[in-house]
Parts: structure tokens; C-alpha cells; sequence
């Protein structure tokens, strides 16, 4: 979480299918045909409020066959509430300086939300739902896609054995350890954080990747020195599977948040929702 971007966007037409369970998470079933493989779906900043997650997961959980279970992760304290979810109105280029100051002051009172969820209570948050769910349903493949927040997420836990795949979404910043870190088949569609070598690791995330083009703080540079280190990793016993793609035209939170009444936004969305569908389809297959 590291721009205007963060908490700009609308809301998905549609009502959710699925179901909170008695884990406190959102259930989304799939056909059963897949059933020894799951999906982890982590949120934006908005968490369960935003239907909006819901609703890829149900997409997600009838295109793969697969379940797909969405954690309570901030512990039913979102970053932001819905009523800071502002109309996606921005077109690309350069955030005025105006709405950086704004963004940042409307974050201060946020920042008791963000230290019951920082990282290492975040992300056991996800380990605890994971092992729930693995020993209720006894998958053997376990796949991951997060957004905004929950990609940060995932480029820490991509680092760990607890998913056998990750897709991360339009992240923040990251630490070119962390990228090194990762083991796991990745794809990452979104926008690329400017990366900071000495920045904490709580501030991470990053994989496989499509990219947002016009972002505040991301840049090609950034996105071809982390493919970097994907790709020198190529015929060693830590090689892992990874693609890129560029969406033009698309800002932070395109593929979770998406403007659908602009057409390279709703390109965009729809083609990354196709890419994590095919992208599962390859790396939880049993």
C-alpha cells in the first residue's frame, strides 16, 4: 500500500455465490472435478467488505474447478473501510502532488489498522487458515493469488513452503532479497514497486508478472532488474517458473478494482482474470 492508487476504483456488478465458513473465511466451492487443489485468494486493503473479491473468487472457483478460500486476514479490521473506496477516474500518468499529501494525511488515523495486521500477525493469519483448511479438505496442491496488500504478502510467503504457487497482483515495494527468496511457480500481473535494497521486508511483494504501465512509483527499469534475477536463476536447482506481461493503459488495482467503462481497463481486468484461470490450471494440476 503505497499510493492513491491503493483506495481508488469501483465496485463489481454482481452478488458473491460463496459462503463464510465456520473459519471465518469466504468459501467459493468448485466443481469437485479439481478437488485435491485449492486457491488462496488475499485481499486488497479492503479486505471481506469489498464484494469485489468475492466475486473473482467465485469466477475463479467455477473457471479452475478448484476451491477457493478467501482468510480474514486483517482479524475484521480492514486497512481502509468501503467508505474510503474513491471513484477510479485517473487515466494514467503521474499522481498530483495535491493527492499524494491527501492520501498520506487520510493514513494517519489508519495506522492502528495497520499494526494489528503488519506482517508477521497478517501473514500467520494466513498460515493458521491454510493448515485449517489443509487437514478439513486434505489438498494436496495449494495455489495463491493476492492483491495490492496481499501480494506483498505473497512475496514473503512465496519464500516458504506453504503454496505450491502464487500469482501477485499489482504490488507494493519489495526488496530484491525477497525476489530471491521465492521458489515457487510465479506470475504477477499489475504494477512494479521501485525497489529498495535496505527497505524492511514488510513492505514487499513481488513474482511473475503483467504489468501496470502508468503507476506513481513504479517503473520498467525496476520490472526488468527483478526479471533479472528470475532469469539468471535459469538451469540452477532454484529455478523457478515465471512469465511477464504489460497491460497498457492501467494503473494500481486494475485487476481488483477495475473502471470497467474504460476499455483498456476492462482488457486488462478480464485478460488477468484468463491468466491467473491458465496460470492454476498448469501448477496446482495433480
Amino acid at each position: 500500500m503505497s499510493c492513491p492508487d491503493c483506495t481508488a476504483g469501483e465496485v463489481l456488478p454482481g452478488e458473491p455465490a460463496g459462503t463464510i465458513s465456520t473459519l471465518g473465511a469466504y468459501f467459493s466451492p468448485g466443481s469437485g472435478e479439481n478437488s485435491k487443489s485449492a486457491i488462496v485468494l488475499l485481499t486488497d486493503v479492503f479486505g471481506l467488505p469489498l464484494k469485489n473479491c468475492k466475486i473473482i473468487a467465485d469466477h475463479l472457483a467455477k473457471e479452475t474447478g478448484y476451491d477457493v478460500w478467501i482468510p480474514d486476514y486483517f482479524g475484521g479490521w480492514p486497512i481502509f473501510p468501503l467508505s474510503m473506496l474513491k471513484s477510479a477516474n485517473r487515466r494514467g500518468g503521474k499522481v498530483p502532488f495535491w493527492k499524494l499529501i491527501y492520501f498520506f494525511i487520510g493514513l494517519i488515523p489508519r495506522i492502528p489498522a495497520l499494526y494489528h495486521s503488519r506482517a508477521s500477525v497478517s501473514d500467520q493469519r494466513v498460515v493458521e487458515l491454510v493448515n485449517a483448511v489443509k487437514e478439513e479438505k486434505k489438498y494436496e496442491k495449494i495455489g495463491a493469488v493476492g492483491y495490492c496488500f496481499g501480494g506483498s504478502a505473497l512475496a514473503r510467503l512465496g519464500g516458504t513452503d506453504l503454496f505450491q504457487s502464487v500469482v501477485i497482483v499489482h504490488p507494493g515495494p519489495y526488496t530484491y532479497e525477497q525476489a530471491r527468496a521465492i521458489k515457487v511457480p510465479t506470475l504477477s500481473l499489475g504494477y512494479w514497486p521501485k525497489v529498495n535494497e535496505a527497505a524492511p521486508s514488510h513492505l514487499c511483494f513481488l513474482t511473475i508478472f503483467p504489468l501496470v504501465i502508468d503507476d506513481q512509483f513504479y517503473d520498467d527499469k525496476t520490472r526488468l532488474e527483478t526479471e533479472a534475477i528470475f532469469e539468471e536463476r535459469k538451469g540452477s536447482e532454484n529455478f523457478v517458473d515465471y512469465e511477464i506481461k504489460v497491460y497498457k493503459g492501467t494503473v494500481h488495482g486494475f485487476a481488483i478494482r477495475p473502471n470497467l467503462t474504460n476499455p483498456e481497463v476492462k482488457v486488462a481486468y478480464e485478460g488477468s482474470l484468463e491468466q491467473i484461470k491458465a496460470w492454476f490450471l498448469k501448477t496446482l494440476a495433480i
